[in-house]
């Protein structure tokens, strides 16, 4: 049976340092047996920061860390209140774009694999819209079905990446009368055919997607950033956790005129340009633990 099956399953009946405990463990023995994911990151971690030998070791030893605090949060989503959620969750400097948000009836927003995303959703949902994202469908099936079982419990809406009829349901969304948060993770292309763009001086294919969607919907198109803070006193007791996350809106992509193909292209270079300098900020929260849209 699939481990993370077994961990969503086993996770529930134990205390919740446990939890966290096992998966400091888990992170730190990965890193120490130096396998797949530990050479994936450190070779994405050192074309995002130029570092080497040392230096990127521990800078990977952090990341692995940081991505099993993910998971741990994960697992514990569904004993997370909306209080613990709120006290865990900060959204920077909101405006003006909540009220672009407001005043367009809903927004396509593009994220890179970084921080908690899904307790973002948590929040969001209630703070901003409803949401709706898009999550690649895992094998075996259950554990993909669990995964959107568990999101959609505290309100978001998940689509699994299969093509074509994903992308027409977002659509429907998105021009739909309720107002919703698209959210779609981009700095990762599954579609086969991504949009060559410039990050950290390397040219990398992203997802057409988010771009797509809101040329389509007329939505506007706002990239954000996800990462980790230590929460301290009052904060810390509030969220039962050391561990915050920040979600920062980046500014809002112009939709330019032509052809769909030109427009798309363009809206990527622009969301993707902020990315990688806000990925550059806190490069051991880029869970990257896979093969990354190198172009070689």
């Amino acid at each position: 049976m699939n481990s993370l099956l077994v961990a969503m399953r086993v996770s529930r009946y134990l205390p919740r340092t446990v939890v966290r405990g096992f998966a400091w463990t888990g992170a730190n023995v990965g890193w120490l047996r130096n396998g797949k994911s530990r050479m994936r990151l450190e070779e994405n971690l050192h074309r995002v920061t130029g570092l080497s030998g040392r230096d990127l070791s521990r800078l990977s030893r952090r990341g692995m860390v940081s991505a099993g605090r993910y998971y741990a949060e994960v697992l514990e989503m569904p004993r997370i209140t909306e209080h613990q959620a709120d006290a865990r969750v900060r959204l920077a400097d909101p405006e003006p774009t909540l009220s672009i948000i407001h005043a367009a009836r809903g927004v396509v927003v593009v994220l890179s694999h970084s921080g908690n995303w899904d307790l973002v959703g948590y929040h969001a949902t209630r703070a901003i819209a409803p949401v709706t994202s898009v999550a690649e469908v895992l094998k075996p099936r259950e554990l993909f079905d669990k995964f959107v079982e568990l999101r959609a419990k505290v309100g978001i809406r998940i689509h699994g990446h299969e093509g074509s009829a994903t992308y027409r349901e977002l659509l429907r969304e998105a021009t739909g009368p309720d107002e919703r948060v698209l959210a779609l993770l981009g700095d990762r292309d599954l579609s086969g055919s991504g949009v060559e763009v410039s990050m950290w001086g390397h040219a990398v294919k992203v997802a057409p997607g988010p771009a797509a969607l809101a040329k389509a919907s007329g939505k506007p198109l706002i990239p954000v950033m996800v990462h980790y803070e230590r929460l301290t006193g009052a904060a810390r007791r509030a969220a039962r956790s050391k561990w915050g996350t920040v979600y920062r809106f980046g500014p809002p992509v112009a939709v330019p005129e032509g052809s769909a193909g030109d427009a798309v292209s363009h809206m990527s270079r622009e969301w993707s340009a902020w990315m990688a300098t806000e990925v550059a900020k806190h490069p051991e929260d880029w869970h990257m633990l896979q093969r990354f849209g190198w172009v070689e």
